[in-house]
């Protein structure tokens, strides 16, 4: 006979048939089905309440985290703008005409021409001691001391135009290109000695293998002193413009350039070059 089919209190009677029933072991085997079904019931009640109340609380939250929108009203005011006040019409003053500078003394040009005749006293050319104080032009009139000198170019309207005399230029303004240009003394092989003695390479030129030629440009001043020292062209970094700027900072006074027997400023182009022994 199957064990399994056997109803509890059944098997339970035969198991302890002729067994002290009062022991205690068949007073919990009789209850076991009751206490399993009160305890998954009561184990399912508490998992219930505990999912209840979290569904609850989320649900609780939610609804208080919902922020309603707020319309404020706002009134736009219109302002009335105002034009702003034209500014005042200046009327230019009319154009001055100034009058033309006084004219120096001149003396009428005469285009030489070849005749069989004598020439009358009135058509002789002006002598040279007569044009010393005058200058050349197409009528002989008097006139005043340092006036200015009569253009032999007719104008536009066919008349002699007036022109100043230039003014005298200025001795310390630099030049480019003088008739005797500037040199160091001792010449180019002094210079040569000058640099090589007094250039110190950069070490930071050194490390990092940056050489080249340094072009500077400086003025030779009328007294032979060096200003205005500065590179030029592409720099080549690592201190190279900085010490080519300093050594010829430090030049000694050179021959000043010349310009009609007179001394003048100069611009001076340097090439300095900076070269890696291959040790």
């Amino acid at each position: 006979m199957d064990s399994a089919k056997i109803p509890g209190n059944d098997f339970l009677d035969i198991l302890f048939y002729g067994r002290n029933k009062d022991y205690g072991a068949y007073e919990l085997r009789s209850r076991y089905d009751g206490r399993v079904r009160n305890a998954v019931m009561g184990t399912a009640s508490i998992m219930l309440v505990m999912i209840g109340g979290y569904v609850l609380n989320n649900t609780l939250m939610a609804a208080e985290a919902v922020h309603r929108p707020v319309l404020a009203e706002k009134k736009i005011e219109l302002k009335t703008l105002e034009m702003p006040p034209e500014p005042p019409v200046t009327i230019p003053p009319p154009p001055v005409n100034s009058a033309p500078p006084p004219l120096a003394a001149s003396i009428r040009a005469t285009t030489p021409v070849i005749v069989d005749t004598d020439v009358p006293p009135d058509e002789m050319p002006p002598k040279i001691a007569d044009q010393e104080d005058n200058v050349v032009g197409f009528t002989t009139s008097d006139g005043v001391e340092g006036g200015a000198d009569i253009d032999l170019k007719a104008n536009g309207s066919g008349g002699v135009g007036v022109v100043a005399a230039p003014p005298a230029s200025n001795p310390d303004a630099p030049r480019t290109f003088v008739e005797i240009m500037p040199e160091f003394p001792g010449g180019e092989a002094a210079l040569a000695k000058y640099l090589g003695n007094n250039i110190r390479y950069p070490h930071t030129a050194q490390e990092n293998g940056i050489q080249g030629t340094v072009f500077i440009q400086f003025i030779v001043n009328r007294d032979g002193s060096i200003s205005q020292v500065k590179t030029t062209g592409a720099a080549k970094g690592g201190g190279l413009e900085e010490e080519a700027i300093r050594v010829v900072s430090k030049m000694p006074k050179w021959r000043p350039g010349k310009q009609n027997g007179e001394y003048v400023a100069v611009y001076f182009n340097l090439p300095v070059r900076f070269t890696l022994s291959d040790n």
